[in-house]
């Protein structure tokens, strides 16, 4: 998806889907100063508060944004990096050890050492790297179904449900983590943080899990009963879906809740670092974090687990302790050394064989 947006007093906004069937085009302003593209994974239309919000400070910048997957982003960057070509001057995604990657390798630029001071330590790297979001890995279920039993608090109760005889086949949903960046990247840290993981893939795999590229697609089947549980599902999305929905219900689970930032860099070939600059100080700054959380669903690194605790109060969750934020460290390049991987997607297919994947709406 590519949108061109221009600012609330006139510039207005073009917004192609590359999945529909036409266009929408609207006129757009020619008092325009600057253009900043930013290259995302984040969908558009939860992103889009944010945008009109730091168009109201910069008017006259004409902003377009690409929404594209974890792994089509990575490789777009990878390709432009290689060339020394412009794709974009922002770069923002949720698959953070990819990210990682292409800052080690020389595709960014440091925006300077003051931008992200406010931020924790795990959430930045080497001024080039930047937690923008604060977003648990959770557990969804189907309320209707869990209204006379309790839902899966942990791993551990999960792995339980699991072994019911043909209860939960084919009604459990996960990341397909050969396509989704995001997904392999919360596979991966639960295979280092706990010995569940063996037996939950296990477990998944004897119940025909069934695997999908996007956290929409696994919302939307556990809402309607299709799926009555959802594992390791990006926790903004699940929070903005059961503030409108009341059938899907949400836990962090208790053993330990993965935390993921999406992460930005300005592009090495960026044609307006500045700007991009910008943008990131106004994510950072308190009007953008409020506007973050309040209009997109998104908390920040400075004040997420705060506002975590107010969304999910004193109900199902974890403890603070257990929430294990995914630090932005050369250490989560390990999952993606080739050889690793390899080894870890075959064990991955021995559980869960192709038959069980779901890419169908």
């Amino acid at each position: 998806m590519a949108a061109i947006i221009g600012s609330a007093v006139g510039l207005a906004a073009t917004v192609m889907n590359v999945a529909s069937a036409g266009d929408h085009d609207f006129p757009v302003s020619a008092d325009i100063s600057g253009r900043l593209v930013i290259q995302s994974t984040t969908d558009y239309v939860i992103f889009s508060p944010v945008i009109e919000a730091f168009q109201q400070r910069w008017p006259d910048v004409l902003i377009t944004y690409n929404e594209l997957t974890t792994n089509e982003l990575n490789n777009a960057v990878e390709h432009a990096c290689d060339q020394n070509r412009f794709l974009g001057d922002l770069v923002i995604s949720s698959s953070i050890d990819q990210q990682l990657k292409l800052v080690n390798d020389g595709c960014a630029q440091s925006p300077g050492p003051r931008v992200g001071a406010s931020l924790p330590d795990w959430a930045k790297w080497r001024d080039e790297l930047f937690g923008l979001t604060y977003e648990p890995a959770v557990t969804v279920y189907n309320k209707a179904f869990f209204a006379d039993r309790k839902a899966p608090q942990n791993r551990f109760d999960l792995i339980d449900l699991l072994r019911e005889s043909d209860t939960f086949r084919a009604k459990v949903g996960s990341y397909d983590i050969e396509t989704s960046g995001v997904g392999y990247l919360f596979a991966f840290q639960d295979a280092i943080q706990a010995s569940t993981w063996g037996r939950l893939v296990e477990g998944l795999g004897r119940n025909e899990a069934q695997l999908f590229c996007c956290t929409g697609e696994i919302l939307e089947r556990v809402a309607d009963g299709r799926l009555l549980l959802g594992y390791n599902v990006l926790g903004s999305y699940a929070l903005s879906r059961i503030g409108r929905d009341d059938r899907v219900g949400l836990v962090l689970p208790s053993d330990y809740t993965l935390i993921m930032s999406r992460a930005a860099f300005i592009s090495r070939d960026a044609q307006q670092p500045g700007l991009a600059r910008a943008f990131i100080d106004f994510m950072l700054s308190p009007p953008g974090r409020a506007i973050l959380a309040r209009d997109a669903g998104l908390l920040s690194p400075i004040d997420g687990p705060d506002r975590l605790a107010q969304l999910v109060g004193k109900a199902k969750g974890a403890d603070p302790q257990e929430l294990r934020p995914i630090a932005l460290t050369p250490a989560l390049m390990v999952g993606l050394d080739q050889a690793k991987r390899n080894i870890f997607l075959q064990q991955w297919r021995a559980a869960l064989p192709p038959r069980h994947l779901s890419r169908h709406p």
